[in-house]
């Protein structure tokens, strides 16, 4: 009987442990926390965004860092696949908007038992607390795990799936990283993605807790835009973050590595509006209070907080009299409603990012398989791949999908 050896308890893990006792292999998840399952608690908000609910083709798409290498996984294992195996186990799910899949019970911890559950009561075993410090070659071929204890367990497959270089707190530390790189595999250099993005001025830090919706963010270096995207963000205390400024992240951290600076985010406020039909709205509303002062003049168009940054950045005052602007003054407030411009110096550490961009590269690894070109007996799946994309699960999905397949072979292998 096939032995496969799964090294880590997350997404790709567990599922490459369900397809590997599907198998009929005896298998074994050897996780180094107290419990698997870790980082899934925390994705969506701690509701966990299974999936997402569309073609294969846009999972592929909206998996900018190498999503066509996806392509064969997600045929074999879709997400339809990973639905249906959650609901089949008791776990009702549902869709949300921009066909974001949540469980309907909305925490996190129910998809992560299910799957622990599903991966027990068909044959898997889980060794917890149990680091591993490299992986065991007879032969040149991987034939098991030497854990940091000493203990040596010994398979006829290894798994990778440590996952990334991101909220070392729930164990992803980069392991799989350095297991890989001691076996001749290439680590494509780490960088983070779906990261909030850092922005030294004062104004931000006012704007803490301020939350625009329907709004468009792009990147700006020297007059020319880098990205951009539509949706929702959010003012921090560091910066910005939020759905967009995430998907954002990955286009500016690859800015600031190019040494790209100074490099802008401009909001478009009213990105529904031209200016044109924006400034015919605004003098509507001067009429309104044709008697006040500009900073109240504003409330029907703009969040009270967003008010004195805006006449701020228009070069004009708030205690100017709604009825004494001229042409030009007004058309400044409209240029800066459609370009409201904020300097960004850096991402937030890779740690605080949601996603880690790089990792094993995957010239090296069988698409079809998740097979080492390198290392016979040896397979590798999840985020520990140079494999990452937008926020939406389809990251989870690209887990799930390398997963599964990694572990139906691995539990194949001879």
């Amino acid at each position: 009987m096939s032995k496969v050896l799964i090294i880590g308890g997350g997404a790709a893990g567990l599922l490459a442990g369900i397809s590997s006792n599907q198998q009929g292999a005896e298998t074994i998840i050897i996780e180094k926390m107290p419990k698997v399952g870790r980082k899934l608690l925390i994705t969506g908000k701690g509701r966990c965004n299974i999936t997402n609910a569309c073609t294969n083709q846009e999972l592929i798409k909206n998996l900018p860092g190498n999503g066509k290498f996806m392509y064969s996984a997600f045929s074999k294992f879709s997400n339809n696949d990973i639905i249906q195996l959650l609901e089949n186990n008791g776990l009702k799910t549902k869709v949300e908007r921009g066909g974001r899949v949540f469980p309907l019970s909305d925490h996190a911890m129910d998809v992560v038992d299910t799957l622990r559950h599903i991966f027990l009561e068909t044959g898997g075993k889980i060794l917890t607390k149990h680091p591993v410090k490299s992986i065991l070659l007879k032969d040149g071929k991987a034939a098991g795990v030497i854990c940091e204890n000493k203990e040596i367990i010994y398979g006829t497959a290894v798994v990778l799936t440590t996952g990334g270089a991101t909220y070392p707190g729930t164990g992803s530390t980069g392991d799989g990283y350095k297991m890989a790189k001691e076996l001749g595999h290439t680590i494509v250099p780490l960088e983070p993605s779906l990261v909030p993005l850092e922005c030294p001025v004062d104004y931000v830090k006012h704007l803490q807790g301020l939350a625009l919706k329907n709004v468009t963010a792009s990147l700006v270096y020297k007059d020319k835009v880098l990205a951009s995207e539509f949706g929702e963000m959010l003012f921090t205390h560091f910066g910005v973050s939020g759905p967009i400024i995430l998907s954002l992240s990955k286009t500016a951290a690859k800015a600031f590595k190019a040494g790209k600076t100074p490099l802008d985010l401009s909001i478009d406020l009213k990105p529904a509006l031209s200016t044109e039909v924006l400034d015919a709205r605004v003098q509507r509303d001067f009429q309104d209070n044709i008697r006040k002062q500009l900073g109240n003049g504003l409330n029907k168009l703009l969040p009270k907080s967003l008010i004195p940054e805006v006449i701020d950045k228009a070069c004009l005052t708030a205690d100017r009299e709604i009825d004494q602007l001229t042409k030009e003054e007004r058309s400044r407030l409209i240029n800066t409603l459609k370009h409201f411009t904020v300097p960004l110096t850096g991402t937030r550490p890779l740690a605080e990012a949601i996603v880690t961009a790089g990792g094993i590269s995957l010239k090296e690894v069988d698409p079809k398989t998740f097979a080492s070109k390198l290392v016979p007996g040896l397979f590798m799946a999840g985020e520990v791949l140079d494999v990452d994309g937008y926020t939406g699960g389809y990251n989870l999905q690209a887990a799930f999908s390398s997963g599964f397949v990694a572990g139906e072979n691995a539990a194949a292998y001879k």
